[in-house]
């Protein structure tokens, strides 16, 4: 029996994210720059989506760009948002032949003009796209998003338009710029790398976290499938014990 036959189709992620990891030392072990890799990565970015979205995934999170990124040397970082531009152009095909809507979060104002400008005629074409929602997280930071969107409900209370008493959990949410996606049951990173990097650190409180040894370069649909096999052998309590469940 394949992978694919071993995974359960009831019980597929509904929303996955993805901190895709590994692109400048899978360039260096071939003696390549850092840029390289990023070149590298943009087949398994199509991989995972037609993937994705041919397994009935409703919603895929992938981490492109974090604020802490700015900080790598200048080259890399024009080198990857020329990448950018070039990757949204080549790829709308495959977006919209499997029917996917692109979404960001993050502060894309705080990228190249032209970035700005490809990002949004790729939302517009793709907007009415039926099937899975690719969201890329660019120029985002999770714990600037928690600080935003508490500033955001201060100002409400401030004017007195919201009492303290009445924020909960529900209303939070909304401030965030992930509103109207529910929160990833599946987070995967490249790499072997056991950290989350300032991701969706709201979104994540009870995600099922996958680590995998494999650079992102690499990471292709069995990959995927291997994740979400995982996933599917895990209980998943959200507090509770294992009788309350099966109860």
């Amino acid at each position: 029996m394949g992978l694919k036959e071993q995974v359960d189709s009831e019980n597929i992620p509904r929303h996955i994210a993805v901190i895709m990891d590994g692109n400048g030392r899978w360039a260096k072990s071939r003696g390549a720059r850092r840029i390289f890799g990023h070149q590298n990565a943009i087949k398994a970015v199509r991989e995972i989506s037609e993937g994705g979205a041919e397994l009935g995934v409703q919603y895929l999170t992938l981490y492109a760009f974090s604020t802490e990124n700015w900080a790598r040397p200048k080259a890399e970082v024009n080198g990857l948002m020329q990448l950018l531009v070039a990757t949204i152009r080549s790829e709308l095909d495959t977006l919209t032949k499997n029917n996917i809507r692109l979404h960001t979060i993050g502060d894309t104002s705080g990228l190249p003009s032209n970035c700005q400008r490809e990002l949004s005629e790729a939302i517009a074409i793709t907007q009415e796209m039926p099937g899975m929602v690719l969201t890329l997280a660019l120029n985002y930071s999770g714990r600037a998003e928690i600080l935003e969107a508490s500033r955001a409900l201060a100002r409400n209370v401030a004017d007195g338009s919201l009492s303290p008493e009445d924020i909960t959990s529900d209303l939070f949410e909304q401030q965030l710029q992930t509103r109207g996606i529910p929160d990833p049951e599946l987070l995967i990173r490249t790499s072997g790398e056991m950290r989350v990097s300032n991701y969706l650190l709201w979104q994540i409180a009870y995600t099922e976290l996958f680590f995998t040894e494999v650079l992102w370069p690499d990471f292709r649909k069995e990959h995927l499938l291997e994740a979400i096999r995982s996933y599917q052998n895990r209980e998943r309590r959200f507090g509770k014990i294992s009788e309350q469940l099966k109860s």
